[in-house]
């Protein structure tokens, strides 16, 4: 597996490349993809089917110039920012036995992403939900997942040393929610997990496999899914 370590200035590149990298696996004949990812400005996320008057406190956003972005995965939304590392994932479909469930697929990425996080963690720390890792019945490293014919994309934030309170500030509450949030609120339901960055990223490139670097990174494509999409109101609104 390759692995790419890359952060763009701009929230939108950031999101395009994640789709690229799906389509360049899609496309050539590759063993899978790592890539790992921090931002240093704060920035709203939807899931692909999220509504903006639901989800997003869209007034508090413009005040403070909190830009808003749409991604191409399932999910729910999420507020990024310093404080957040994130990862990319491209696996086969094969090797993740697809057709298989949402639930099942998620478990083969998050039963690794668990093991290397409790071994870093006195407290208990467990799979909730359907994509969620929790520590304490608190999560903290939100998942979602995007399918192609041959290869898939998971990716997903774990939350080291975010600034938790903001997100009440941005983010109304879900209009879904897994069962055990028990309806709390963003401050009372998230955690920080007490880890480094870097052992985070050393941990994932472990647990995959991914020790050759992705050299061929394919701007061209990230800068056209940007300029026709990510950067664009009729994609980031088109759910109002």
């Amino acid at each position: 597996m390759k692995y790419l370590d890359l952060t763009f200035f701009d929230p939108a590149s950031n999101l395009a490349c994640d789709e690229a990298l799906l389509e360049l696996c899609e496309g050539n004949e590759e063993d899978g993809l790592l890539r790992v990812w921090e931002p240093d400005q704060f920035f709203v996320v939807m899931g692909y089917s999220n509504k903006v008057a639901s989800e997003v406190n869209v007034t508090a956003c413009e005040a403070k110039g909190i830009p808003i972005f749409r991604r191409f995965s399932g999910g729910g939304t999420v507020l990024q920012g310093p404080g957040c590392l994130n990862y990319s994932l491209v696996l086969r479909n094969e090797r993740l036995g697809i057709p298989a469930d949402l639930t099942a697929s998620y478990r083969f990425v998050l039963e690794r992403h668990l093991k290397f996080c409790a071994s870093q963690s006195a407290e208990t720390i467990q799979i909730q939900g359907i994509s969620d890792l929790a520590l304490d019945g608190r999560k903290f490293s939100g998942n979602a997942q995007h399918r192609k014919r041959f290869w898939s994309l998971f990716h997903g934030t774990f939350l080291l040393n975010f600034d938790i309170p903001l997100i009440e500030k941005y983010l109304t509450m879900p209009s879904r929610q897994p069962d055990y949030r028990c309806g709390r609120s963003h401050e009372a339901f998230l955690c920080n997990l007490s880890i480094a960055p870097n052992d985070v990223r050393r941990a994932l490139k472990q647990a995959w496999g991914a020790a050759e670097a992705l050299n061929e990174i394919p701007i061209d494509r990230i800068k056209a899914l940007v300029r026709e999409r990510y950067s664009r109101n009729e994609w980031n609104f088109k759910y109002w």
